[in-house]
């Protein structure tokens, strides 16, 4: 089975090793991934996920430190995401963990933007449902295909982002840096508006990995494991544009 060069947790180990004729213990009366069940999973994440932020944000107004939730959550649903890209298995129960625990995060840092530039959040939930109905179109009546070179492409810049990421966390550290994607510049929002886009794209990573995985018949957990992903593009996509659009707030 080849499953290559998609989205970077959909794209993990599990997706490449794991069907249904490879899953010699799986008893005969498992049901298999399904289309249908990885969507309905994914509303299930999303729902404790805005659950959890609602919480979140209320604790903030009512003068909790938001820093605990957005460091605690923000940490504990990076593990979770560990556990499952090298346990699928356990995606059952660490999904709704990750959804639980990244709403705690998402509520925190929404509540302090909100407070910085009011009206930002609506706005930012807005473009991320826009942005993902425009892909699912597109992804569903084939004006966007994905081909292995739109899932390399897509792959490698989103791999670039995320070390850039890190590495000017890290030298910020030690150094007196300032990263371009940071501040209100208009370098700063063209950085903002590329990464949004390819954000966005792997949306269509996401789409094309749950059909593949329905299609391959794999276990049923991956339903877990496919929504997860998809709520972690979701919630990256939303965190970049409360950034560009907090950038272009501050330049009134």
């Amino acid at each position: 089975m080849n499953l290559k060069s998609k989205n970077p947790f959909l794209g993990s180990k599990a997706f490449n090793n794991t069907s249904r004729s490879a899953e010699a213990t799986v008893l005969d009366f498992e049901e298999t991934m399904t289309v249908d069940g990885a969507i309905n999973k994914s509303f299930i994440l999303l729902a404790t996920l805005l659950a959890s932020a609602c919480i979140s944000w209320w604790l903030t107004a009512s003068g909790y430190n938001p820093m605990v939730l957005i460091v605690g959550g923000g940490v504990i649903g990076f593990i979770l995401v560990l556990v499952a890209v090298f346990k699928p298995t356990t995606s059952p129960w660490v999904a709704p963990g990750y959804a639980l625990f990244e709403g705690l995060f998402i509520g925190g840092v929404s509540a302090l933007f909100e407070a910085m530039y009011p009206g930002i959040v609506i706005q930012a939930v807005s473009c991320t449902f826009v942005t993902f109905i425009v892909c699912f179109a597109l992804y569903k009546y084939k004006i966007v295909k994905v081909t292995e070179r739109f899932k390399s492409v897509v792959v490698a810049a989103t791999l670039a982002i995320f070390t850039y990421y890190i590495l000017s966390l890290v030298l910020s550290f030690f150094i007196d840096f300032k990263p371009m994607h940071q501040g209100n510049s208009l370098m700063s929002i063209g950085i903002s508006v590329f990464v949004i886009i390819i954000a966005a794209l792997n949306l269509f990573l996401d789409f094309d990995q749950i059909e593949e995985g329905a299609r391959k018949q794999m276990p049923k957990y991956m339903e877990w494991f496919s929504a997860m992903g998809l709520m972690i593009t979701l919630v990256w996509l939303y965190i970049e544009f409360l950034r560009l659009l907090s950038k272009l707030s501050s330049r009134d």
